[in-house]
């Protein structure tokens, strides 16, 4: 085989190792806390990948002994979906973490009230309440804070090791793991509201009583501003907590995407 020959395979493997890389980081832009942030614009996000997935593209070509690429557009076009699905799995476990912080948001919402005043959340686009903001927002910079984008790069590098380029995953493994993770989502939500929860719910029960003892009191006018008091001064008190919750929950996230993909045997 001739010099030019070998070099025109080696490019074309590099070119197809690159584009498979790419394939499966581009998830990570769609539902990954921070990465998906509607905060940054659609090119610099693109640009993002392309660096992340240049960096990555020597990590996934020696993954799995070097397996030598196919260069059939079938089985190219087969690979790829693959990475794709790859991708979504781990990004998807990262997803549900910030959904149950965000749910929990939601929940305050509204049983405080402020759910009458809902507004577009900058970070992910859609219409939520004060408290829904609040959190989503509080949750991206503990994510930054506790450097939460180096462990999912990380995380995303060791997938290789899980699931090189030439092999295939396991779908049932992801779609139990996906399972899990969205199944888990509400109940984690409730670790994270559940102090202010119990305040607010109390504090209904406790003018509930008043009224019934009380009939020409008006429990509404009375009732909502100190709902918002005690609400705001509870999570105000509770977002420390929240800090250290959400970084133990990212390190078991990344672990649990990790477990979720495996070879298909």
């Amino acid at each position: 085989m001739s010099a030019e020959a070998v070099l025109e395979e080696f490019s074309q493997q590099q070119v197809l190792g690159f584009m498979l890389v790419l394939a499966r980081v581009s998830p990570l832009f769609l539902l990954a806390p921070l990465f998906s942030s509607k905060l940054v614009p659609a090119r610099a996000r693109g640009i993002v990948a392309v660096g992340l997935a240049l960096g990555l593209a020597p990590i996934a070509s020696n993954a799995g002994g070097a397996a030598v690429l196919p260069t059939e557009i079938l089985e190219i076009g087969g690979l790829v979906l693959k990475e794709m699905l790859v991708g979504l799995g781990f990004a998807f476990a990262l997803a549900a973490l910030f959904a149950a912080v965000q749910v929990a948001g939601s929940l305050l919402d509204t049983l405080i009230g402020f759910s009458f005043g809902a507004l577009v959340d900058p970070v992910t686009g859609t219409t939520g309440g004060v408290l829904n903001q609040l959190y989503a927002l509080v949750g991206v910079m503990i994510f930054v804070v506790i450097e939460g984008d180096a462990w999912v790069i990380q995380g995303l590098a060791r997938s290789y090791e899980a699931i090189p380029l030439a092999d295939a995953p396991a779908i049932g493994s992801l779609v139990e793991g996906a399972q899990v993770a969205y199944s888990g989502i509400f109940a984690a939500a409730i670790e994270v509201c559940a102090p202010v929860l119990v305040a607010v719910v109390l504090c209904d029960v406790a003018f509930g009583l008043v009224s019934r003892v009380v009939p020409q009191l008006n429990v509404f006018a009375v009732g909502f501003p100190a709902k918002v008091a005690i609400g705001l001064v509870l999570v105000g008190a509770s977002l420390p907590f929240v800090a250290g919750w959400l970084s133990d929950e990212m390190q078991a996230s990344v672990a649990a995407a990790l477990e979720t993909l495996k070879v298909d045997g």
